[in-house]
């Protein structure tokens, strides 16, 4: 069985997005280059990049009041902004953790670059599926092993099985991502700190919390972070991107909590004026008190609005949806159709950009990202995902 063929037109520009993505890598092309190399392609919903859109407006709406109708803007573009560790003191105190345990990034792309390049000396343990920099950054440097999930198990990291991967293959440095990244699955507070208890002392443990702010463990939708065990193990390394639960990719902007010898070490490399200045100005804002409370409102709103999403996809025939606790849905194409086919048709069809998982390492079938919009770009996703595979010539 196939898809509805696309006309010779369509067939065209479907073959120019299959060439952007092989140019992207192990990635997908942004929405500004699509739009840039291929004004045709008419995109009404990007479900390809994952972040609460909610949040984006909310800090729109500070950014409007507090700098461009005040003249503000002109400081924030003219002068540097601060310096590396006094973001840091500042995020810490905000975090409730001593001033010199923060290390500020250029987004958190270049704080895991920065970890691995410099704490990684002898072999890496990654779990599979995952976001491919974690071992990108890694091969050619040191040995990287992986740890595979499960697809029958939906993905679960079981800790007692992944402690046992370490004891096999002593790695220097593990990565964890939580929720874990394509597929969204999440290990539980008390499992994470069975791991970290049951690691040894010398073994350097990232766990990435890009996504951590739409898990939950109860009613109340709390965040349950791991940075609050910092002073317990000495070797943690939290990573935290901003640009996924706050919407803002486009100023760069993440952080990470680790041991203060380590953070002296990564200055003494560089990365003293990493932040620029827009960048700062979110930072100071979400140590705010009046942004903390809006944005928990939103951040509840959205995170009630994507599990209601994940439910109404998995009802689209021809499609699996595996459980996530991030803002985005792994995917899986039955029928015989593959996730590329899939993702050209969407967006050629419908304008609707999704992330193919064709590339991803680790996972065993056809598979889509699909990310948590608003409700009426999220109705849109269904409409499109339902016409796709619901045209398929016998």
């Amino acid at each position: 069985m196939g898809l509805r063929e696309f006309t010779s037109d369509e067939a065209v520009v479907a073959g120019r997005l299959a060439a952007l993505k092989d140019e992207a890598g192990s990635h997908s092309p942004s929405l500004l280059t699509l739009r840039e190399q291929m004004p045709e392609l008419e995109i009404a919903v990007d479900a390809c990049f994952i972040s609460n859109p909610y949040a984006t407006q909310l800090f729109l709406d500070y950014f409007k009041s507090e700098l461009l109708d005040t003249g503000a803007i002109r400081d924030v573009l003219e002068f540097y902004p601060s310096q590396n560790q006094v973001i840091g003191a500042l995020l810490a105190g905000h975090l409730g953790i001593p001033e010199d345990r923060v290390f500020v990034g250029n987004g958190a792309i270049e704080i895991i670059q920065a970890v691995i390049h410099n704490f990684a000396k002898r072999r890496v343990l990654v779990t599979l599926p995952t976001f491919s920099s974690y071992y990108e950054f890694a091969e050619g440097r040191v040995d990287v092993v992986f740890h595979t999930l499960a697809k029958t198990d939906e993905f679960k990291l079981d800790p007692h099985d992944y402690l046992a991967k370490v004891a096999e293959t002593e790695p220097d440095v593990v990565t964890l991502i939580n929720p874990n990244n394509p597929d969204g699955s999440y290990f539980s507070y008390e499992d994470l700190l069975t791991i970290l208890r049951g690691l040894p002392d010398d073994v350097t443990a990232i766990v990435d919390e890009s996504f951590i702010h739409f898990a939950f463990e109860d009613l109340n939708l709390d965040i349950r972070s791991i940075i609050a065990e910092c002073e317990q193990f000495p070797n943690l390394v939290v990573v935290k991107s901003m640009s996924k639960d706050f919407g803002i990719a486009g100023i760069r902007a993440g952080y990470a909590v680790m041991h203060p010898d380590r953070i002296d070490a990564l200055l003494r490399n560089g990365y003293l004026w990493n932040s620029n200045g827009l960048a700062e100005y979110f930072f100071r804002l979400y140590c705010r008190a009046d942004f903390l409370e809006r944005y928990d409102i939103v951040r509840k709103q959205y995170i009630l609005e994507t599990q209601l999403f994940y439910r109404q996809l998995a009802k689209v025939g021809g499609v699996v949806v595996y459980p996530s606790m991030a803002n985005f849905a792994l995917v899986e194409i039955v029928g015989g159709v593959t996730a590329d086919e899939v993702m050209q048709h969407l967006l050629v069809r419908h304008g609707v950009y999704v992330r193919t998982c064709s590339d991803k390492i680790g996972l065993d079938g056809q598979f889509l990202r699909i990310a948590s919009r608003g409700l009426r770009e999220n109705q849109m996703i269904i409409d499109a995902l339902s016409d796709v595979l619901g045209s398929k010539d016998s």
